[in-house]
C-alpha cells in the first residue's frame, strides 16, 4: 500500500457515501474534496468520480494507475468513470490502511464508520473541526459570478475579498493582551449563539472598534479571526474610498456594505476609519458631511445577528473620530504598544523556527522599550537578512543587538525629515 492508493481511495469512499447519505451536506466534505466535488459552486449528487476530478483533490496525475492493482477497483473504458466494484472489501481494506486522524479529517466517512467496530471515530467532532463550505476561494468565487453583473464589478474593486484559507496569519502567531482575548472570545459566543441573541431581540451586536498605534497588531487580529473562525476576510480602506469627486464617497460606501451583506457570514474590515468618521465641524463641505451620515447609516443598517456580517473599524488617530461614530459600535478594542512582558513574548514567537544562539529574549525586550509588535518583526528581518550576507542561517544574540541599534538609528533618521 502507498499513500496515492490511500488518497484515490478515500476519494471514491467519500463519494460513494456522500452520494447515497441524504443527511450529508458540503460541510461534510474535507475542503480539498469539496473543490473537486464542485461545478462552479454547485455540488450535485450522485457524485461521479473520473480522473480528473480524483487528481484535483489528490494531485496524483494519474489516480487509476495507482488503484487498478486493488481486486475492488473499476474503469469504465467509455465514460472515464472510477468505481468500487465491492464497497465491503474497500471499507475494510482502508481501515486497515488507514490512521485514525485521517479518517477524522474527513467527516463523510466519519459518518460511514461510525458505528464501526474496526475503528473509534466521531462524526460530531470530525464535522465541529472541519472548514464550512463559506470558508472556501471557489465558494467564494461562485458567489461573486453570482451576485455581482457587469454593471456591479465596479463594487468588488472597493474591497480586498480573502478566503481563511489564504490568510497566514493565526490568534497563535499573535500575542494579545488579557482583554483583547476576553474580547475575542466575547464575539465569537456571539457568533456562536446568534439564534439566541436574536430571539431576546439583542441584535445590536457585533461591531468592534480596534484603536491603538501603527503596528499593534490591529490588521493581524483582525485577519487571524477571520482565520479562527472560517469566514471571508473583506478589507476596506476608507481612505482609498474619499472619491476626488466627493458626491461619490457616499456612494462607495453604500456599496461597500452591499459586498459584505450580499457574501455573508463574513467579516467586514474597514481600516483607517478615521478618514472620514472625523469630528465632524460647521464649515465642513456638504458632500462630505453626506459621507459621514452615509458611513454612520450603513453601521446602523448591519448587523451580525441579522446579516451574518461581523463589522470591524480600525483607527490609529481615535481623537479624531466623531462622538456619533464611537456609539456606533458596541465594543472597543484597544491595541497599545506592547510593554516589556509582551515584548518578550513577541520575540519567542517570532523567532520559533530560527536557530539563534545565546538566544534571550528578556534581554531584548529590555532593549526595545517603545516598539511595536511590527517594529520587533522588522528587527528580525534586519538580523536575518545580515547573517544571510555573510552566507549564515544561524543567528546570534549580537546580530539582534546590531539590528536593534540600526533600527533605533532609521527612526532617529526619520524624526530629521521635514514634515
Amino acid at each position: 500500500m502507498n499513500k496515492e492508493e490511500l488518497s484515490v481511495i478515500e476519494i471514491l469512499l467519500t463519494a460513494k457515501h456522500y452520494s447515497k447519505t441524504e443527511i450529508l451536506v458540503p460541510d461534510d466534505l474535507p475542503p480539498r474534496i469539496r473543490k473537486a466535488f464542485s461545478n462552479k459552486g454547485v455540488i450535485k449528487k450522485p457524485v461521479i468520480i473520473n480522473e480528473k476530478i480524483a487528481s484535483k483533490a489528490t494531485g496524483i496525475e494519474s489516480p487509476w494507475n495507482s488503484i487498478c492493482d486493488l481486486m475492488f477497483t473499476s474503469k469504465d473504458t467509455f465514460t472515464g468513470e472510477l468505481s468500487l466494484t465491492q464497497i465491503d472489501l474497500a471499507e475494510k481494506w482502508f481501515l486497515k490502511h488507514a490512521t485514525l486522524d485521517f479518517v477524522l479529517s474527513n467527516p463523510t466517512l466519519s459518518h460511514a464508520f461510525e458505528e464501526s467496530d474496526s475503528i473509534d471515530v466521531s462524526y460530531a467532532s470530525s464535522n465541529a473541526s472541519n472548514r464550512p463550505l463559506e470558508a472556501d476561494r471557489f465558494w467564494i468565487d461562485s458567489l461573486l459570478s453570482d451576485y455581482f453583473d457587469e454593471d456591479d464589478k465596479e463594487m468588488l474593486d472597493l474591497v480586498d475579498i480573502k478566503a481563511p484559507e489564504e490568510i497566514e496569519t493565526t490568534l497563535e502567531d499573535l500575542v494579545l493582551t488579557t482583554d483583547q482575548i476576553t474580547d475575542i472570545g466575547k464575539i465569537k459566543l456571539a457568533i456562536q449563539n446568534r439564534d439566541y441573541l436574536e430571539e431576546i431581540g439583542l441584535t445590536d451586536i457585533g461591531k468592534l472598534l480596534f484603536v491603538g498605534p501603527p503596528g499593534t497588531g490591529k490588521t493581524s487580529t483582525a485577519r487571524a479571526i477571520a482565520h479562527s473562525l472560517g469566514l471571508p476576510f473583506l478589507e476596506v480602506k476608507l481612505s482609498m474610498m474619499t472619491s476626488q469627486y466627493l458626491g461619490e464617497t457616499s456612494k462607495n460606501i453604500d456599496r461597500t456594505f452591499e459586498v459584505a451583506k450580499r457574501l455573508s457570514p463574513c467579516i467586514l474590515f474597514v481600516d483607517e476609519f478615521d478618514s472620514v468618521a472625523k469630528t465632524r465641524r460647521s464649515d465642513e463641505h456638504a458632500a462630505l458631511k453626506r459621507a459621514v451620515n452615509t458611513l454612520l447609516k450603513s453601521i446602523d443598517e448591519i448587523s451580525l445577528i441579522r446579516d451574518e456580517v461581523l463589522l470591524i473599524g480600525a483607527t490609529n488617530h481615535p481623537d479624531l473620530l466623531d462622538s456619533a461614530a464611537w456609539r456606533r459600535f458596541d465594543d472597543v478594542v484597544n491595541f497599545p504598544l506592547p510593554d516589556e512582558n509582551m515584548r518578550e513574548k513577541i520575540f519567542d514567537v517570532v523567532t520559533r523556527y530560527i536557530t539563534i544562539e545565546n538566544f534571550d529574549s528578556s534581554v531584548l525586550a529590555t532593549m526595545t522599550d517603545g516598539l511595536s509588535g511590527s517594529d520587533i518583526r522588522l528587527v528580525l528581518r534586519e538580523a536575518v537578512l545580515e547573517a544571510l550576507i555573510v552566507d549564515r542561517k544561524v543567528l546570534t544574540q549580537e546580530d539582534l543587538f546590531d539590528a536593534i541599534k540600526s533600527f533605533e538609528d532609521r527612526i532617529g533618521l526619520r524624526t530629521l525629515l521635514p514634515e
